[in-house]
């Protein structure tokens, strides 16, 4: 799917929901759409705030928590301090450089079977899974052979 396109359907869930478009919300999904780097509030606000001068971090927390609630994006939250935010698009896993905190999304199917064993084998209804994997990623990983 295209991103013009994710936005458009993004867009009418907002309309569905009955949640006000504003020009820094408008933004801010672009932004995550557009955005492979799973940002922080901080990064999406550094990243608008030439656009938006009297945007504050808080308006960024306030419609990422909207998008959050309709389903739009997920909050990441690991080892660190903040949260970093997905544009959710379809089920996917993350792996995190452990020493720039990179985080990339790859997709694996496979897992679905998992969840249906666990709930199988302990008579758990399970809700969802999450598997994170880390290492060193490759800029990283050169940037230590020099």
């Amino acid at each position: 799917m295209t991103v013009p396109q994710q936005l458009k359907d993004a867009l009418n869930v907002l309309k569905e929901t009955g949640v006000r478009m504003t020009p820094q919300r408008h933004a801010i999904l672009e932004y995550l759409i557009q955005s492979m780097s799973h940002p922080t509030a901080d990064d999406i606000y550094k990243a608008l705030e030439g656009k938006f001068p009297n945007m504050s971090v808080a308006t960024v927390y306030n419609n990422l928590r909207v998008f959050k609630e309709v389903g739009l994006v997920k909050e990441l939250t690991y080892g660190d301090a903040s949260s970093r935010f997905d544009f959710k698009t379809s089920d996917h896993y993350h792996i995190i450089c452990e020493k720039c905190n990179k985080i990339v999304d790859f997709f694996y199917p496979g897992l679905d079977e998992v969840e249906h064993l666990a709930s199988h084998v302990t008579g758990f209804k399970v809700a969802h899974h999450r598997m994170e994997i880390y290492g060193e990623c490759p800029e990283c990983n050169s940037n230590e052979a020099h």
